[in-house]
C-alpha cells in the first residue's frame, strides 16, 4: 500500500478513535446536568460549602473531608475514596451507596449523564477546595 494511503488511514483511524472518546465523556453536556446539583454544590475558584459540600479536588479525595462542611455520621463513617467508578455508583442511587447520608438527591439514571458529569467535575481537580463556608 502505498504511503499516503498509510497516512491517511492512520490519521482517521486517530480521529475516529478521538471522536469516541469525546462522544463517551462530554463535559459542556456534564454543566448542564450539574444544574440540577448546583442548588446544594458548588464548584470553581470562589465555591463554597452551601447546603452540600465544595465539589472541587473530588477524584481522588475521601468522603467526608472537606474542611468546614458538617458531614453525616454515614458519609464520615463511609471510607469511600471518590473515584469516578465510586462516584457513578454514588450518583446513580446515593442512599443505596451510602445509607443514613444527608443527600436527598434521588440520582442520575442515565449512564451517558453520569459520564458527561464526571467530565465537568474533572474540569475542578486542580481548583482549591474553599476552607469556609
Amino acid at each position: 500500500m502505498p504511503r499516503a494511503v498509510l497516512t491517511l488511514l492512520a490519521t482517521l483511524g486517530a480521529l475516529i478513535a478521538l471522536s469516541e472518546v469525546a462522544a463517551a465523556q462530554d463535559a459542556a453536556a456534564g454543566e448542564r446536568v450539574f444544574a440540577q446539583c448546583k442548588a446544594c454544590h458548588q464548584v470553581g475558584p470562589n465555591a463554597r460549602n452551601a447546603v452540600g459540600p465544595v465539589l472541587n479536588g473530588l477524584f481522588g479525595r475521601k468522603t467526608g473531608m472537606v474542611e468546614g462542611f458538617q458531614y453525616s455520621g454515614a458519609n464520615k463513617g463511609a471510607d469511600i475514596t471518590w473515584t469516578e467508578e465510586t462516584f457513578a455508583e454514588y450518583i446513580r442511587n446515593p442512599r443505596e451507596k451510602i445509607p443514613g447520608t444527608k443527600m436527598v438527591f434521588a440520582g442520575v439514571k442515565d449512564e451517558q449523564k453520569i459520564k458527561d458529569l464526571i467530565a465537568y467535575l474533572h474540569k475542578f481537580d486542580e481548583v482549591p477546595v474553599a476552607l469556609t463556608q
